[in-house]
């Protein structure tokens, strides 16, 4: 929502492009290799992850601009990976806003300051701050940028048939409605998704009570870009209020309703400023401010049984849905869409078996139970569903007015990349216990610095093998091999070697290289001879 006598894309500090529908004579109805619905960050992710590989997409999106208001903010290490990983990096890293450090306050005192895990050795911060608009133009540009993928904007999905070798869509542009099939499909639509609902399909899951009111002002500030979280505020009696800053001094401010507050009154313009100049004096600013967008939110933790319906791919929130707590929703989809991006670019290239693409759900899904259990332990302490909870809740945070120990209960441990310990993609842990401090197979590497740059850098585009010592003779079209003197990182011995995937994550380790082994392994993981 926007305040009166502003338009739905009337930002204060950012400009919507408008994008034209594909022109009357332009080609439609060619069969694609891959269709993706939603030209969202998780949608423009997939199709620059199956370009990176070199395959063709086809992106469709209904509307004619980008998505509005700031919704996502937080992007966490990870996902600059993957976003450099992509090509997409550089003005993420020009415009973004790293932190490390969140503060919680109790009545108005500070009970905790907490730092996230930072070091010499990590090339991109834990986490940074940007407006999902910027997100989205970003992303475009590199879409834009690319001849392997067409998009079309204004192009509604009105019904989708799936067969055994592919899907058939049936779109509508303003020029009308044509069918267009496709061998794959990822539906990146987002929480309502057309795709799912068009496949008689249900997310399953848990609601929570709390709600909370998302705004967005601009207000000129000097205090850091750290995260505060305030619990029983003066200006929210047993709510909790969270504050993060953005590029173009933009503040987002989220704060919790009473439960018998109707969303209609709550989200009413002056209702709105009045609760945001309440939270203002709370944290002692004075300063002038302008409202931009609002929006209220509920914390849901809801996912699809299986994230594959034959050709179609889930992905994001249409996928999944989970509690902004912990920043753990757009930065599950980004992930989700590269985890897709690079088995079906494999698939496509007849390089891959059906397994690799069987392993999207174990994986994937995985992950989203993983969010789940740390999500909800986030928000039932953010967001406590009853008056047992609540009663403890404020029973530790009282207790963190006089012990430290007690306000680490407040931290909000914030996204870590998933293991796939248990993917058939992954193979078991055959080192010797204590040898090496290196990643566990299934989990993403640690990065480490390398003379003037960082071990990331050097990785190939597909699977790299690093070795620390001298490199095994292997030949094989898929894998780069890197080799590295012993202990540069990770504190690795001679002779050990780690397999890393294209998403970074350890796919195996050897204790000592063995090429026969490593090319077993391979051939398993890819599942063809």
């Amino acid at each position: 929502m926007r305040p009166d006598g502003r338009g739905e894309h009337d930002s204060l500090y950012f400009t919507y492009p408008h994008f034209d529908a594909p022109g009357p004579d332009a080609p439609r109805g060619a069969s694609v290799p891959v269709a993706i619905i939603g030209a969202g960050p998780v949608g423009m992710v997939a199709a620059l992850e199956l370009a990176r590989h070199g395959q063709r997409s086809l992106l469709i999106d209904a509307k004619d601009t980008f998505n509005d208001g700031s919704r996502a903010i937080c992007i966490a290490r990870a996902s600059y990976h993957i976003l450099d990983r992509i090509g997409a990096l550089d003005p993420f890293m020009v415009k973004s806003l790293p932190w490390t450090t969140g503060r919680s306050f109790f009545q108005g005192r500070q009970i905790l300051e907490f730092t996230m895990p930072d070091g010499p050795d990590d090339r991109f911060r834990p986490m940074y701050n940007l407006q999902q608009q910027y997100i989205e133009q970003f992303l475009w540009d590199a879409v834009a940028r690319a001849p392997l993928i067409e998009t079309r904007w204004q192009t509604r999905l009105e019904g989708i048939e799936t067969q055994p070798d592919g899907a058939t869509l049936t779109l509508t542009d303003p020029h009308g409605p044509y069918t267009q099939p496709a061998r794959w499909v990822l539906a990146a639509d987002g929480a309502r998704s057309s795709v799912r609902r068009m496949l008689g399909l249900r997310l399953k899951g848990e609601n929570y009570e709390g709600r909370y009111v998302i705004a967005d002002i601009r207000m000129a500030h000097d205090y850091p870009t750290i995260r505060r979280a305030l619990f029983d505020p003066a200006c929210r009696p047993g709510g909790t209020v969270l504050i993060h800053r953005q590029p173009d001094d933009i503040w987002r401010i989220d704060y919790q309703l009473d439960p018998d507050e109707p969303a209609d009154e709550a989200t009413r313009e002056a209702t709105v400023r009045a609760a945001v100049q309440g939270v203002l004096d709370e944290i002692g600013e004075t300063a002038e401010w302008q409202l931009e967008w609002w929006s209220v939110y509920s914390a849901n933790t809801l996912a699809l049984d299986d994230y594959r319906a034959g050709p179609v791919f889930f992905i994001g929130d249409s996928a999944h849905i989970v509690p902004i707590f912990g920043v753990r929703g757009l930065n599950s989809g980004l992930a989700d869409a590269q985890n897709i991006g690079w088995k079906l670019a494999l698939s496509l290239r007849g390089e891959a078996g059906d397994a690799i693409l069987d392993s999207y759900t174990p994986e994937r899904r995985g992950a989203t139970l993983d969010v789940f259990a740390n999500a909800s332990k986030s928000a039932r302490f953010m967001t406590p569903p009853s008056f047992g909870w609540t009663l403890m809740r404020d029973a530790a945070l009282s207790l963190a007015l006089r012990y430290p120990w007690a306000g680490e209960l407040a931290n909000p441990r914030q996204m870590a990349p998933y293991t796939y310990a248990d993917s058939p993609l992954t193979a078991s842990d055959g080192a010797e216990p204590g040898l090496q401090d290196g990643p566990l197979p299934g989990a993403m590497i640690s990065d480490a610095r390398l003379g003037g740059g960082f071990l990331s850098q050097h990785l190939g585009p597909l699977f790299t093998l690093v070795t620390f010592g001298a490199a095994p003779e292997i030949q094989h079209p898929l894998l780069t091999i890197l080799s590295l003197p012993p202990g540069s990182a990770w504190n690795a011995p001679k002779g050990s070697a780690w397999l890393i995937r294209p998403d970074l994550h350890v796919a195996a380790h050897w204790t000592r290289t063995d090429a026969d082994a490593i090319l077993a392994w391979m051939t398993q993981m890819l599942d063809r001879p």
